[in-house]
């Protein structure tokens, strides 16, 4: 018989792109204090991505630390072209394996470690949770509902991506449009700005713009030892790092990048 389900407080923390350096004290503080901390596996051919959270968490907490459990992470049905229907399955069972973590550490005798208080559950979130991730509706699922949901900030890639270019994200006074692959192939160029951050982008869609007048900006494994970059005129760069993303996914079995794409520089 499993362990009855305590009230949970939720801890989701920004943890930027890898790099131990880019974690706030916040989120130090925020780890160290956690009764538990949920490590998703997404497979062998991504485990480095878990290595890489564990190695954070080797980085920082001392002893008495939070229990990490690992979870393996549920793959999102991609066959059919019902992508929000993909999604909210796949946010569906990701909170069972949540929750499953949370009862398997409870039945091994987890208890929160300040009495009558809420079992402190922490989530490392890439990035920072409030940028194209879905660890808080992930988080709005559970059942019972979190006690409470904290987040704490996290540097994001698109900040990364800045820096390590050393760009300004924006044109004086201008507005810019945070997107994806998928809609920059679907709906083009963004209306009334000069300015696109692209996130998510496995089709490397900037090969499906006109080239003309365009810029592009890219990194791949921000912040890390093997960070790579590539700037330019979207016609000359766009070969260079077609190929360059798909041998260092090839090698890595893993890639996470984004860029910045602005008209008229």
């Amino acid at each position: 018989m499993s362990a009855a389900l305590p009230p949970v407080a939720l801890s989701l923390i920004g943890i930027g792109t890898g790099n131990p350096d880019h974690l706030t004290r916040e989120a130090q503080a925020a780890m160290q204090a956690a009764d538990l901390i949920l490590l998703p596996h997404k497979g062998e051919d991504k485990a480095e991505l878990a290595a890489l959270r564990r190695d954070l968490c080797d980085a920082v907490l001392t002893a008495p630390g939070p229990r990490i459990e690992g979870f393996d992470m549920p793959v999102r049905r991609s066959v059919g072209d019902d992508y929000l229907a993909q999604v909210d399955e796949w946010h569906a069972a990701i909170t069972r394996c949540w929750q499953a973590a949370i009862t398997r550490s409870l039945d091994e005798g987890l208890q929160p470690r300040t009495p009558g208080q809420p079992l402190q559950v922490a989530l490392l979130v890439w990035g920072d949770p409030a940028l194209y991730d879905s660890t808080l509706r992930i988080a709005a699922r559970m059942q019972p509902a979190p006690h409470s949901v904290r987040v704490v900030a996290g540097i994001s890639s698109m900040q990364v991506l800045c820096a390590a270019h050393a760009i300004a994200l924006n044109g004086i006074g201008q507005p810019f449009v945070v997107t994806t692959g998928r809609q920059l192939r679907e709906q083009g160029w963004p209306p009334g700005v000069d300015t696109a951050v692209v996130m998510l982008d496995g089709q490397c869609s900037f090969t499906e713009l006109p080239s003309h007048g365009l810029h592009i900006w890219w990194g791949a494994y921000l912040g890390m030892d093997r960070q790579m970059l590539d700037s330019g005129p979207l016609a000359e760069a766009a070969p260079r790092i077609v190929q360059a993303r798909a041998a260092a996914r090839e090698r890595h079995g893993w890639i996470m990048d984004i860029y910045l794409l602005r008209r008229g520089d």
